[in-house]
């Protein structure tokens, strides 16, 4: 019988802390030898098992797998230990905290989110303030609503089906299964399909529910419930849109995206009470 390998996550859950802290005391000893013994201005490492328990609080939901999703998707770069252990400083724990504050709290996108770490929104991996709230008072009294999507047409990466399926581990007969219900829907390029980075990130959400059984027959619900969503946002702004003049089209996009913001924050409420009353 072939003998198993334990996963990374495995090797943590078995890894006594007396070990953790072995580990963490030879790469601040390696570190300081390395960096002519100024190892103990160095942030210290902590494992990616460690990481999950200091953030378990604020985020129940954490788990190793997530983080390591995050990591693939190039939002966090840990460093890694000869053996392929990740190790993370308290720059990269402050910058998952901030992306996790942004997908709880802002409903960003990751690609959203990777746009605004790549502004400084982090601060470079130091420990930033609790994201502003969702939507705050303007000067006339109105609320502003932070934009979690933006409807304006732009040139993005186009990934093949292969990309997709490697880098979202979705399996193909589910992606064939979002394109059978209009879930996704693709691009063909020389006979080859492509998928923009929105639809690649629908599909690895998608990925995600598949775990718990949820395949694309269950997401018609959620397609035709943004059909109805995007038809009603459209008649409330129809003439504007179809405006000839450039600065109330620009408006009225603007517009858009904030109703947008305030649609999928009472969606989410509305969400959470209903699931609320579930678990009572």
């Amino acid at each position: 019988m072939a003998t198993q390998i334990p996963t990374q996550a495995q090797a943590l859950a078995q890894t006594p802390q007396s070990d953790v802290e072995r580990l963490n005391a030879e790469l601040e000893r390696t570190e300081g030898a390395a960096g002519g013994g100024q190892g103990s201005h160095r942030q210290k490492s902590i494992t990616i098992g460690t990481v999950c328990k200091a953030l378990a609080q604020e985020f129940p939901d954490i788990s190793i797998s997530k983080i390591r999703y995050l990591e693939d998707q190039k939002l966090l770069t840990p460093r890694r230990t000869p053996g392929g252990y990740r190790l993370y400083t308290q720059g990269d724990v402050a910058r998952l905290r901030t992306i996790l504050r942004m997908q709880r709290d802002e409903f960003l996108p990751l690609r959203v989110i990777r746009q605004e770490l790549a502004v400084g929104r982090a601060g470079d991996g130091a420990e930033t303030a609790a994201p502003a709230p969702a939507g705050r008072r303007s000067r006339e009294g109105m609320r502003s609503w932070r934009t979690s999507i933006s409807v304006r047409e732009a040139r993005s990466a186009l990934y093949s089906l292969e990309d997709v399926l490697e880098e979202t581990t979705a399996d193909e007969k589910l992606v064939r299964e979002l394109e059978e219900y209009g879930v996704v829907k693709g691009e063909l390029r020389g006979g080859v399909r492509y998928f923009d980075e929105t639809e690649r990130e629908i599909i690895g959400a998608v990925a995600e529910l598949a775990r718990y059984g949820v395949g694309g027959r269950n997401l018609r619900v959620f397609r035709s419930s943004a059909d109805r969503e995007a038809t009603l946002l459209q008649q409330i702004l129809a003439p504007a849109l179809r405006s000839r003049n450039p600065q109330r089209r620009k408006e009225a996009v603007e517009a858009l995206e904030n109703l947008a913001a305030v649609a999928t924050h009472l969606k989410h409420l509305l969400l959470v009470r209903d699931l609320r009353k579930i678990v009572r």
